[in-house]
């Protein structure tokens, strides 16, 4: 005998709201990876401060690019998610290294990445069974 399970469809307030959270995260990664790749002033006195040369910035600024547009792309959006909150690990651990102020600096990463996860499990049904808090035994 086979039992069928009707799934909720995800609501359009939350479709609408998982997209508003992503387009802020979003711009402000864009906005981020531009200025990398323009190697504006800012961003080398940065990268001085960070230790890193300046001439990575732009390498830096093409892989969060590269990041974002897979994060945008629906059927890539959850690899885009992980490989983005591994690229949030290195911007947490570079400002540890230098006594960065917690708040403001070192957590800033982690904000835009519970903004993105936020924001995919809203619109995502793939994202919200694996972040299910259904018993796993109930699937056998």
């Amino acid at each position: 005998m086979y039992t069928f399970v009707l799934e909720k469809p995800i609501s359009n307030k939350a479709i609408w709201a998982g997209r508003v959270m992503a387009g802020i995260a979003v711009l402000f990664m864009l906005m981020d990876a531009v200025m990398h790749i323009m190697r504006i002033a800012p961003v080398e006195q940065a990268s001085r401060q960070l230790g890193f040369a300046p001439e990575l910035a732009v390498p830096l600024g093409v892989i969060e690019l590269l990041l974002v547009i897979a994060y945008l792309i629906p059927r890539t959006s959850i690899v885009g998610a992980i490989l983005l909150t591994g690229y949030f690990g290195g911007a947490i651990a570079a400002n540890l290294r230098i006594g960065s102020p917690l708040f403001s600096h070192v957590l800033f990463p982690v904000y835009l990445a519970i903004l993105l996860w936020d924001a995919l499990y809203l619109r995502d049904k793939r994202v919200r069974e694996i972040f299910s808090l259904k018993n796993s035994s109930d699937n056998f």
